[in-house]
């Protein structure tokens, strides 16, 4: 008689402390609005802090006031609530130690003829075209003047982003396109070299459904940013690492349904980065048995090659080690052509591959959530939450009852897992667009799809910028 043992996976589970970030003065929090609020931002009194950050309005009579007054009136600061901090203003004496500046010389209106040609013009696509081309003469306006605005708050109308906000038409070449009037304008603005911000009419009039105080802690976040600021800073990544994360988008007006252009984000260990648009290349997901986009050995090296030297010029360094971060599992020519790149430029590297799931889930004994930071593994499989209960705060941030993400792919042996799994937590802080303490995906993931989508809208000719802030 034969006896039969099943073989169990062992399941091992470990949990990292939420990481601190570095904000002005040195101070040290783990959440941006209290450090922001506490210590001001990481660039306060560095040679990087705006002191004050002079805002153009683009809009209708009507909208350019209620923006504008929306503006200062939040820009003094903001009363929270039991969910919701304070937010303590935008002022020199405090919040982001910065003041706004406008002036009716950095003020361009959309007139009353203008908007009802756009809202009355037949068809989508004319209508879309002929919006995007308004808002991107009037930037053109305000970026030829003598002293331009640091950024440029878009205040538009209901019946007009109603309208065109996003369309869908048919193209006699393309079939069925899309269009969305924010990417479309971030795209057309990199001509100008000045950042955004489309502010709606319902914040503008506080009848937003969100809570007030977090609507200007986002918004002036990104302000900050976008004007020239470091909000905060990380701590625990390695010094002279790049992290890299790799994604594709299909060009708009590529005549090829196959046609795909790859994305690069790199970061250096202080979360300044930079975006590279890659080559384009053909993938047919019929004949090459994967939906997502893979390169080739040639295709990869490339890529690779061309990071480390924008890189270099950007940074003003050669990182000692790069980790590379997709949303897809390296195929066996990707892994050969970055691993060729890497060992004779850099050394040191990974390639780590994270996808989202919702099928593996922890559930723990109490009614809370597991805890953010935490990272079990089943055999081989490595998960990590990235979102759930921050037991440092005694809070959970999110509406849903959270996943981990996997990480379903990791080449290279020269760095433990518990640190790629650290700095990953790391990363998912880095998002100096809102006021929000992490994410689910770190940085190098969690806008390649918003990238994406604006590359998309950019003509060939036009060299797209590497700053991010033009992005956001």
């Amino acid at each position: 008689m034969t006896t039969q043992t099943s073989s169990r996976p062992t399941i091992r589970c470990e949990y990292f402390a939420e990481p601190l970030l570095l904000f002005g003065e040195d101070g040290l929090h783990i959440d941006p609005k209290a450090g922001i609020a506490r210590y001001g931002p990481r660039s306060y009194k560095l040679r990087k802090h705006p002191s004050r950050v002079r805002v153009g309005v683009i809009g209708t009579s009507s909208t350019i006031e209620l923006s504008q007054e929306w503006l200062v009136k939040n820009s003094e600061g903001v009363p929270g609530d039991e969910k919701h901090p304070e937010f303590p203003g935008f002022q020199p004496d405090r919040g982001f130690f910065s003041a706004i500046a406008l002036d009716s010389g950095w003020v361009q209106q959309i007139t009353q003829s203008e908007l009802e040609e756009a809202i009355n013009r037949r068809g989508p696509r004319d209508g879309f075209e002929l919006t995007l081309h308004l808002l991107e003469e009037k930037l053109r306006l305000l970026a030829e003047g003598d002293q331009p605005p640091d950024y440029v708050l878009v205040g538009l109308p209901d019946d007009l982003l109603s309208a065109y906000a996003s369309v869908e038409y048919m193209d006699d070449t393309l079939g069925q396109v899309h269009r969305d009037l924010r990417r479309a304008f971030k795209a057309a603005a990199m001509r100008y070299r000045i950042p955004t911000q489309i502010l709606r009419q319902p914040t503008m009039e506080g009848k937003d459904r969100d809570q007030p105080s977090k609507i200007a802690w986002n918004f002036f976040t990104g302000m900050y940013f976008k004007g020239g600021g470091t909000p905060w800073a990380p701590t625990g990544l390695e010094p002279g690492t790049c992290y890299v994360g790799i994604s594709f988008y299909r060009p708009l007006g590529s005549k090829f349904s196959t046609m795909q252009t790859s994305i690069v984000q790199a970061f250096d260990e202080q979360g300044e980065g930079l975006v590279l648009r890659g080559h384009e290349f053909e993938w047919d997901p019929n004949k090459e048995g994967s939906r997502s986009p893979h390169l080739t050995e040639q295709q990869a090296g490339t890529l690779i090659e061309m990071v480390l030297e924008r890189y270099q010029q950007e940074m003003k360094q050669t990182p000692r080690r790069v980790v590379v971060y997709k949303t897809s599992q390296f195929w066996p020519a990707e892994r050969d052509g970055m691993r060729t790149t890497l060992r004779n430029r850099v050394g040191r590297y990974d390639l780590l591959a994270m996808e989202g799931q919702s099928t593996a889930r922890l559930i723990p004994p109490s009614k809370y959530p597991p805890l953010r930071g935490t990272r079990f593994s089943v055999g081989d499989l490595d998960f990590l939450y990235t979102t759930g209960f921050v037991a440092e705060l005694g809070e959970f941030h999110g509406t849903h009852v959270p996943s981990p993400v996997r990480i379903s792919d990791h080449v290279g042996q020269d760095t433990p897992r518990q640190q790629l799994v650290r700095e990953t937590l790391i990363l998912t802080k880095m998002n100096w667009n809102s006021a929000h303490l992490g994410g689910l995906w770190p940085i190098t993931i969690r806008f390649s799809r918003l990238v994406g989508d604006i590359m998309r809208e950019m003509p060939p000719n036009l060299d797209p910028l590497p700053q991010f802030k033009f992005y956001v």
